[in-house]
């Protein structure tokens, strides 16, 4: 049996961000959850098609309905916007995601698999923002779409908006991913990392954001190195072994039906693949889950990217070997200025933790050695704590952001935010 989120009219609905004080009803649902797609079904190539009145112009953001006011979204990041749904919807079962663009050749395999209804290939990079991980989708909504829940898939102003030059977000983040005061999320660095929310709707398993292959390509994205597979009636877990012939253990395999269902597979090994400032502080992150909120990141990921030394104040510690530098100069800095009493050694709380954020599948900085926790007892979530302004000052010009300044707070943690390299 599948467990999906429920797709019929009585669902919530599909949003769209209307100021930055609230949301406000989208579309309702006028699909039919029973779609499903012909047997050998291609939806890998499906470009976008043209706009709604068949000029093939691209979509452009204007004051409508469910915009912020006064929002502009830069042209160069919109593509032609797909038209209403033609094709039937089949969520997504398996996702394959690989460290390098996926060949034609390799995809053409596992369309042809026996119980392959459909594919399409998205690019799939991640994003850290206030301690948690988001995976971000590059896609060609037209193609996109049909792998979605039927009421996203046919909550068109959400495409119009994705192709646009908008995000799309999981409806489930509606109050949890970090917006500023215009409904802009930053993705990564640069002139395009900066978009707009325009849709807050149901996503493919294990997708969080989705911005179109246009905005993809600026902010650095690894074109099309994800697959998104449905099975139709066939059992994701039947085809396990034959994709795993195919990919001799070199990509990653997720059932997303055991993701629906558990919040996680087990089975499979996990990747990160970091877009932004710190993304070669990251490289590619492998890692399998082990239970108990724990992880096992690759041990030469490990070996190559963690180390222990000893800084100012703290003594020894274990991080990333990219944030060293920052952490060792900051600190120096503190001593420096006569603010050393204002960080207390024995209430420091770690750096490289490789788990789970507590009751979640989620990574914080911590699995990757890029976050400190200082003077816990004082700065607990939630409050403003008693960290010294000096201290959080002194780390923020070393390229470090402060917990204390999100929406939940987290005083005592500080994590890299950008590379400053000491003078």
């Amino acid at each position: 049996m599948r467990v999906r989120r429920a797709t019929s009219a009585a669902a919530v609905t599909a949003v769209l961000l209307a100021t930055a004080c609230g949301v406000q009803a989208g579309s309702d649902d006028t699909g039919d959850a029973g779609d499903t797609s012909p047997a050998g079904a291609d939806r890998s190539s499906g470009a976008a098609s043209s706009s709604p009145d068949g000029s093939g112009t691209p979509a452009t953001p204007g004051p409508t309905e469910g915009t912020t006011s006064g929002q502009v979204v830069p042209a160069d990041f919109a593509v032609p916007a797909p038209g209403p749904r033609t094709e039937p919807v089949g969520l997504a079962d398996i996702m394959i995601t690989s460290d390098e663009t996926l060949s034609d050749d390799f995809v053409q395999q596992i369309r042809g698999l026996d119980g392959v209804q459909a594919v399409a290939t998205i690019s799939l990079a991640n994003v850290a923002m206030e301690n948690k991980v988001y995976n971000v989708a590059a896609v060609d909504a037209a193609s996109y779409r049909l792998f979605t829940e039927a009421r996203s898939a046919d909550f068109q102003e959400q495409w119009d908006r994705v192709a646009g030059g908008e995000a799309a977000v999981d409806e489930d983040l509606a109050k949890k991913i970090p917006l500023d005061a215009d409904g802009n999320v930053r993705l990564g660095d640069g002139p395009a990392s900066l978009v707009h929310v325009g849709a807050w709707a149901p996503q493919v398993e294990r997708i969080d954001v989705v911005v179109n292959d246009k905005r993809g390509e600026a902010l650095g994205f690894v074109p099309d190195n994800a697959l998104l597979v449905y099975t139709g009636q066939a059992s994701p877990e039947s085809l396990r072994k034959p994709i795993d012939r195919l990919v001799a253990g070199t990509l990653s395999i997720q059932n997303l039906d055991a993701v629906a269902r558990y919040g996680l597979d087990v089975d499979a090994v996990q990747s990160v693949r970091p877009i932004g400032s710190f993304a070669d502080a990251v490289g590619v992150f492998n890692y399998t889950d082990i239970g108990g909120g724990r992880i096992a990141p690759d041990p030469a990921w490990v070996s190559s990217h963690i180390v222990t030394e000893t800084v100012p104040i703290l003594g020894s510690v274990t991080c990333n070997k990219y944030l060293m530098p920052q952490l060792r100069a900051a600190l120096t800095e503190v001593v420096s200025l006569g603010l050393a009493d204002e960080i207390n050694p024995g209430e420091y709380a770690g750096c490289y933790y490789p788990r789970y954020i507590a009751g979640s599948t989620t990574l914080s900085n911590h699995s990757f050695g890029l976050a400190l926790d200082l003077n816990v007892p004082g700065n607990q979530r939630g409050t403003v704590g008693e960290m010294d302004r000096g201290v959080v000052a002194i780390f923020k010009r070393w390229g470090f952001a402060w917990g204390g300044d999100w929406n939940y707070t987290d005083p005592m943690h500080f994590e890299l935010d950008r590379i400053v390299a000491p003078g």
